[in-house]
């Protein structure tokens, strides 16, 4: 959309399991509550386990209530998670790449949001907090998954 103040980060953490097992958890997107400090519940709304297609209904305590709607765009086993939808006041596409190292598991984490209306001004001054909070979301993603 021409004018609009797009918000876009990537964060980079390692997790010292195999790709699989990093895959099968955050692939489950009912795991997020457990690792999002922001999120209260994701729940699954179609049949089946994950795939391309699958929706979910959110809720969001930070930085307001808010019910929110996921889908999965992009799925490759122990690779890609694509996900589309909205987030806070943002529609938002995220990607997680994952790569397999000796050792574990590179997990990259690619966000772009683009805010409504009320927040394209402010959009840039939140870009850091943004991205930091992601980050901590990040690592205890790792540390549960390490545990």
């Amino acid at each position: 959309m021409k004018g609009t103040q797009m918000i876009n980060f990537t964060n980079v953490v390692h997790i010292n399991r195999s790709a699989d097992e990093v895959y099968g958890y955050l692939s489950d997107l009912e795991h997020t509550p457990e690792w999002n400090w922001a999120i209260t519940e994701t729940r699954k709304i179609t049949p089946g386990p994950p795939a391309i297609g699958t929706r979910y209904r959110q809720t969001r305590s930070v930085p307001q209530p808010s019910t929110e709607a996921l889908e999965i765009t992009g799925l490759k086993p122990s690779q890609l998670i694509e996900i589309q939808g909205t987030l806070a006041q943002f529609s938002a596409q995220l990607s997680y790449h994952l790569r397999e190292t000796h050792g574990g598991t590179e997990l990259t984490n690619t966000v772009h949001l683009e805010p409504q209306r009320a927040l394209r001004f402010i959009a840039p001054v939140l870009v850091g907090r943004i991205k930091r909070a992601v980050g901590d979301n990040l690592n205890e993603l790792r540390a549960r998954l390490e545990a």
